[in-house]
């Protein structure tokens, strides 16, 4: 059999907040890729690195960590008043699936600046600021992307810093609109604090919410914990993770979002497993010294069963619609109270989200969710793929 050289797909390397991942032009992938799911998980799968045994992804654009192992497609929006549809595909690391389950929200701020490069947007402006109308797919919702424009292009470069980001940017506001459709519940076991029962672990104190991404909010002193922990005080201790993976399949089950134990084979992005606290002084994970009244609460969160290094971007629109909700954990953890925003530390630093909710026979309906971002473009070109990797 004649050799089989490598073939080229047009790809873009992009930072969006506190993530990384390969953004592609949906136009761009193997007309095979384009038409059959499977074929475009191998694909995708192949570029990021995965599965790889070794955690390294060694061979692959991805960066062995939940917040690396992503990729973006997008293409010109098939929904009315809408510019650009998003497929956000998170990349198991060392097992062989894809969850299309859920959305990312720190890259969501990169959606709109590629869009605009890739001609994807109508009438964007020379100057000034182009609002970017996003159809976040996998989950049906609508985000709003401002992205500064200056002499005809995206406005990369700024002065806005981001914990868990080294350099500044300029930045983005990202506003999502109705996280959480009215027809549906905000809270899905109808109670703002549950009494989460998890075999073999114990029962606790729970916040269960849809808003951004399905989350499981805990109390930190309840499960053995000060809500100031860093990556390598959770991640280092192997029992701790499958107890937090015990808690989400637990809850995930009374969130009925799983069926069985089972599911969490297939189900790793979704939900999410988060510890609250009340602000006190920590250390960064940088060495920073942050100081109790600087924050309204400690927030940790669990992605892809791995203590993430800042926050998630969908789990920040969770921590702040619940801040907002009189009597939520979240909410109690802040001081409790009417709020419209808070800041919350994280291992890198601090956080400020916002959320505008309405009140209607004690029914809350989200309005929108709001936080800034930055995004930036690091390479773009071609990733080289093996022959016969879409094959089965």
């Amino acid at each position: 059999m004649a050799y089989q050289p490598q073939f080229k797909v047009r790809a873009t390397y992009m930072r969006g907040g506190t993530s990384k991942g390969t953004f592609f032009n949906i136009t761009d992938l193997p007309k095979e890729a384009q038409e059959n799911q499977e074929a475009k998980n191998r694909l995708l799968q192949r570029i990021v690195g995965s599965p790889d045994a070794y955690k390294k992804q060694i061979d692959g654009m991805g960066g062995a960590t939940s917040s690396t192992s992503k990729t973006v497609l997008v293409g010109k929006s098939e929904v009315p008043n809408h510019d650009v549809d998003y497929y956000f595909g998170q990349v198991a690391i060392d097992k062989d699936f894809m969850d299309w389950s859920g959305n990312c929200g720190n890259l969501s701020s990169a959606v709109g600046p590629f869009a605009i490069k890739e001609g994807l947007v109508d009438n964007v402006p020379q100057d000034g600021v182009c609002c970017v109308k996003i159809w976040q797919a996998n989950i049906k919702k609508t985000i709003l992307c401002y992205v500064t424009m200056a002499d005809g292009m995206v406005k990369e470069i700024g002065d806005y810093e981001i914990d868990g980001v080294t350099f500044p940017a300029e930045e983005i506001k990202l506003e999502f609109v109705e996280p959480v459709d009215p027809s549906e519940e905000l809270f899905p076991t109808g109670n703002l604090v549950d009494d989460l029962e998890v075999p073999g672990v114990g029962t606790f104190k729970a916040t269960m919410i849809t808003a951004g991404i399905p989350t499981i909010f805990l109390n930190a002193d309840e499960i053995g914990y000060t809500g100031t922990e860093l990556q390598g005080d959770i991640n280092s201790d192997v029992e701790a993770l499958k107890r937090f993976e015990t808690i989400r399949i637990a809850g995930a089950m009374k969130m009925g979002l799983m069926k069985d134990a089972k599911d969490a084979e297939t189900q790793q992005h979704v939900p999410k497993v988060a510890f609250v606290a009340p602000p006190s002084d920590f250390t960064t994970s940088t060495g920073k010294t942050i100081k109790a009244n600087e924050l309204d609460l400690h927030v940790r969160a669990l992605s892809m069963q791995q203590l993430h290094h800042a926050m998630m971007g969908t789990a920040s629109v969770a921590i702040g619609v619940a801040a907002c909700v009189p009597g939520t954990l979240v909410n109690l953890a802040a001081g409790g109270g009417q709020k419209d925003a808070v800041n919350f530390g994280h291992p890198s630093g601090t956080l400020k989200v916002g959320a505008s909710l309405t009140n209607k026979d004690g029914k809350y309906k989200v309005e929108k969710a709001s936080m800034s971002r930055s995004a930036r473009i690091i390479m773009e070109g071609n990733v080289y793929v093996p022959a016969g990797t879409m094959e089965k």
